[in-house]
């Protein structure tokens, strides 16, 4: 084998499951089965190349400076990625030239922009399972963010669906044992490491050894071993996998679940929090809808933001006063927009800078943004505007640090927090609601956060070119005067390129020699170049190097010694302009705690801005939290799907939900009507306020809910097996087994996946469990077909009937999309199955086949008077049985039976008659 093929194979066998790139000058090369995969991937030729006596291999390979979108295809993939580099200049008197891997690329410890979404957190998770507990951390190496969690297990599926997770680290035994059940996230296998990356005392040492300190204590987790081992194991593999420059870690943030709402995959999917519809298209979501930040940092925190909304009034009051602030005034909102959109992406570039892989012009762009604070911290100096809507002022509410569930502080009784004369509600407490907070406050919370940064502007100014062009060492990416060295050596360089330019002209004319060429090659260097016909004239300073067929070359002593001058002066720029710009982005990265800190700042003015900015455009009001179980919106709308229909148009409704009281709203109405719109704007509003955002809707009153349940839609699951109904009846026993009477569930069509009657036992079954048991009691919207469940209004005090208001014209429905009370008496099916294009032929059966049923239904009613209240006479039968035994007998082709098929025939059709008439 040749030396450079031993190389190769000795790095491979560090890396086998990686795809090793092998820098080989200008280009990237794999070998053997990673060529056959990366000829395969990235749709690149697959050659070979002898590396040996008899030693032909596979190779494929592209160029350097496209390693971004080729590196993009394969991490996308699923490969991990090894970036074998040069390490040393290449030189033939020096032998085989130095390689290395200086990193790995997998999915969690992507750095490349090509790779990543930028309003996305790119997130490495980790997580160690201990009985019924889990130990979760996560981290953004692209931002720097760092946090863990000890978790109960049964939360561990919940943060990974809110974290989203690009891979997850998990030890091999966690990962492989199958009685433990380790969670998968969408579909993804973990990343299995070895388990004593989880080990506790080694764990602890990496997190000490990467923060320089003695304890864990500063941290808070000291007490939580497996919040630990989890954040443990999270350094070890960015250590591993990150080689060269450093871990842009910032301090570990030790969090707890309780302050927050959670939010189950089915519940993100059904209010379309971050894709809509079918396609999962972005644009139509939630997020969508408020996103008008102008910072790749401001989007990843509305997207946290929107998918962690808080239980903690004090902290969403203060949310809402920012807001406001921005509400009120349009010239402020205008000015901080045009400020913030000069901001980049402040906290990626900090970490490129940490990992030593920055850009040039990314430096200038940190500037930039920089720059711009000033002014946003000048235009936050405003006085606070007064709030659009009144906020209740007196003793603090209490921070949430445990769920609002039973009698934990936030109950009925008198608690402190309940409805007794607690001093925080309406009754004789003093606070009826005419002392408002006032409105001399102003964003001093958030100025000091906003630290400008004038020495780093000013290194950056003098330091790095206007226009860097390449990369360090080019010799164009320093500023002129930066270095008086440099510019010497850049000086120096150029004069001696110069003489040599006017070399050739020169000797011609001292010569005479009309022919004579300067050219340069890697074995001789610079030389003059004369054809042999032209030997007498040769001057007797030059001295013969090389002869060719048709020519001579020459050198000189004066040729070679700016020859000298100038590759030294090469090597010298090279060397040192790396060696400025490391230096540069040294001092940078010393302040990158405050950089941090300032992005963070920057990012939560966007999100106000951006908050400020949808509600002044769409008429959003603030709404008015409180620690009460009711929810009252007037004039609600969903703010999604009014943003696709014509300024105006979409109708607004009412929602008025209480413990107290209205605990069930049951709503019935036809198909397309708006019924899933409806009760899905509802929960959208509660959980936008508790977002901090201002809401859809011309009042809005929400007493905060710990949780909100869905179960909308019917969906069948391949993957386990399950059929729609099934997946139904597990979605809804979750919520029957873990909602409290502060939640808020909401229930599109239950039973619906089932037989008419099964489904119509267990909607109402469902709403009697959710209204009489003592541990639930929470608010519920209830959407269904079954008109039937209206009469539970008459039995049920908590239940309201309301329906969709629906006319006829000319035989035709119009649809009114008003929630008015009351309810529905028939669902409209057969105009629906027309609006969405059936058959004319089908439509009209249907019509038939409708008119017959409920021709014999009401006939039924009229011969046994008085219904029966029994399950079975809740509903018209879908066919008469009676009719069916009558159709076979006329279909019978009794000349053509034979005497035993006529008898089989009877026997079959007594059997049937006696079902019918209950006789034996």
């Amino acid at each position: 084998m040749t030396p450079i093929r031993r190389q190769y194979l000795k790095i491979k066998h560090s890396f086998p499951d990686a795809i090793v790139l092998f820098r080989m000058g200008d280009f990237y090369e794999t070998f053997d089965e990673d060529a056959r995969v990366a000829s395969k991937e990235l749709e690149i030729t697959l050659t070979a190349r002898s590396m040996g006596k008899n030693v032909k291999v596979p190779m494929a390979g592209f160029p350097a400076h496209a390693v971004e979108s080729y590196l993009a295809k394969l991490v996308k993939r699923g490969h991990k990625v090894a970036i074998c580099e040069q390490l040393s200049v290449p030189d033939s008197s020096k032998g085989l030239v130095e390689r290395d891997v200086v990193r790995v690329v997998t999915p969690g410890t992507v750095l490349e922009s090509a790779l990543l979404d930028q309003k996305v957190n790119n997130y490495l998770a980790a997580v160690v399972l201990e009985g019924d507990s889990a130990g979760f951390a996560y981290a953004d190496v692209t931002t720097g963010e760092f946090a863990a969690a000890q978790l109960d297990r049964s939360q561990l599926p919940l943060e990974l669906e809110r974290i989203s997770p690009a891979e997850v680290l998990s030890s091999d035994i966690d990962s492989s044992d199958s009685e433990e059940g380790f969670p998968s996230h969408k579909g993804q296998s973990p990343t299995e490491v070895d388990y004593t990356y989880f080990d506790l005392e080694t764990a602890q040492q990496a997190l000490l050894d990467h923060y320089g300190i003695l304890s864990l204590e500063s941290f808070g987790c000291e007490h939580l071993p497996l919040a630990v081992r989890a954040a443990g194991a999270i350094v070890l593999y960015l250590r591993d996998t990150r080689r060269t420059g450093k871990l842009h870690l910032m301090n570990l943030g030790v969090y707890s679940t309780s302050g927050f709402m959670d939010l189950d995959v089915h519940t993100r999917r059904n209010l379309e929090l971050f894709t809509a519809g079918r396609n999962e298209r972005r644009e139509h979501s939630l997020l969508a809808t408020l996103d008008q930040t102008r910072t790749p940092m401001g989007g990843r925190l509305l997207r946290r933001w929107l998918g962690q909304p808080l239980l903690d009034l004090e902290e969403l009051e203060r949310r809402l006063d920012a807001v406001s602030y921005f509400f009120n005034d349009a010239f402020l909102r205008a000015g901080a927009g045009s400020s913030l959109s000069r901001v980049p992406d402040l906290e990626r570039i900090l970490g490129r800078i940490k990992a030593g892989v920055v850009a040039p012009r990314e430096l200038i762009a940190l500037k930039a943004g920089l720059d711009a604070v000033p002014e946003l911290l000048e235009q936050l100096s405003a006085p606070m505007p007064p709030p659009s809507s009144p906020r209740r002022r007196g003793t603090k509410p209490p921070v949430v640090d445990s769920r609002l569930r039973g009698n934990d502080g936030l109950g009925d009784g008198n608690d402190g927090l309940g409805h007794g004369n607690d001093g925080l509600d309406g009754g004789s407490d003093g606070l009826d609601g005419n002392d408002l907070l006032d409105v001399g406050q102003d964003m001093a919370w958030l100025r000091q956060q906003l630290t400008p940064l004038p020495e780093i502007c000013g290194l950056i100014e003098q330091s790095i070119a206007p226009e860097p062009v390449g990369n360090p060492g080019e010799g164009n990416v320093i500023r002129q005067g930066f270095s008086p060295e440099l510019d010497a050596l850049k000086y120096d360089s150029q004069n001696a390129r110069s003489f040599i330019a006017g070399l050739e002209q020169t000797e011609r004319e001292r010569t005479g020699l009309r022919g004579l060429k300067i050219g340069y090659n890697q074995v001789f260097g610079y030389y003059i170049e004369v054809s042999k016909s032209n030997q007498a004239q040769v001057p007797d300073n030059y001295i013969r190097r090389q002869t060719l067929v048709n020519s001579e070359r020459y050198i000189t002593p004066e040729i070679k010694e700016y020859e000298s001058l100038v590759l030294n002066a090469r090597e010298q720029i090279e060397e040192m302009e790396r060696s400025l710009f490391r230096q540069v982005c040294e001092q940078v990265s010393e302040t990158g705690d405050t950089i941090s800190r300032l992005a963070k700042a920057v990012a939560m003015v966007d999100v106000f801005v951006s908050l400020a900015e949808v509600a002044a455009a769409n008429g959003y009001v603030r709404p008015q939290l409180d620690l009460n179980r009711t929810i009252s919106i007037k004039n609600g709308r969903h703010p999604a799907l009014e943003r696709l229909l014509d300024r105006g148009t979409y109708v607004p409704n009412d929602v008025y939900l209480s413990n107290d009281d209205a605990r069930i709203i049951l709503l019935t109405g036809p198909n397309m009507a708006g019924k899933s719109t409806f009760i899905r704007q509802a929960a959208i509003i509660v959980l936008m306020a508790q977002v901090g955002s201002y809401v859809p809707a011309s009042e809005a009153i929400v007493g905060l809910v710990d949780r909100i349940f869905t179960r909308v839609g019917l969906q069948d699951d391949l993957t386990t097996g399950q059929s729609t109904f099934m997946v139904e009846m597990v979605e809804t026993a979750a919520i029957l087994n873990q909602a409290t009477p502060r939640s808020l569930v909401v229930l599109d069509e239950i039973g619906r996946g089932t037989s008419t009657y099964d489904g119509l036992s267990i909607a109402r079954s469902v709403i009697e469990h959710l209204h009489n048991d003592e541990r639930l009691g929470c608010k519920t919207l209830f959407a269904t077909h079954y008109h039937e469940l209206t009469e539970l209004a008459g039995t049920l005090p908590g239940v309201r009937n309301f329906t969709v208001a629906v006319t006829e014209e000319d035989g035709d429905v119009v649809f009114l999309h008003r929630i008015v009370p009351g309810g529905a008496d028939k669902s409209y099916g057969v105009h629906v199955a027309r609006l969405a294009g059936l058959p004319q032929g089908v439509v009209n059966r249907a019509w038939e086949v409708l008119a017959d049923l409920e021709d014999t239904h009401n006939s039924k009613r009229k011969a046994g008077g008085r219904r029966s209240r029994k399950a079975a006479d809740l509903q018209m039968p879908l066919f008469d049985p009676a009719r069916a035994v009558a159709d076979e007998v006329k279909a019978l082709d009794i000349p053509n039976l034979t005497p035993l098929e006529a008898i089989n025939c009877l026997y079959e059709l007594q059997r049937k008659a006696r079902e019918l008439t209950g006789s034996s």
